[in-house]
């Protein structure tokens, strides 16, 4: 920008824009989710209770048998 005013010639520049270079992935990786698989339990994180997770429903649509709110993933 020849006057500090925007007018400067277009296309010019080191072009270092915050795309994703060599070595960044943009895939998920293992781990971590909550899609953990059918094997598990499902706990509630008001009271404790936990019961064996159903295969085909997510813990956070399950309700805990003690207290009534919705359950979440065991880690």
């Amino acid at each position: 920008m020849p006057r500090g005013n925007g007018t400067g010639p277009a296309g010019q520049g080191p072009g270092t824009g915050r795309g994703l270079g060599a070595g960044r992935g943009a895939g998920r990786g293992r781990g971590g989710g909550f899609a953990m698989g059918p094997g598990g339990n499902c706990v509630c994180p008001n009271c404790g209770k936990t019961v064996p997770h159903q295969v085909g429903v997510p813990c956070y649509q399950m309700k805990c048998p003690n207290c009534g709110m919705a359950m979440t993933r065991q880690r």
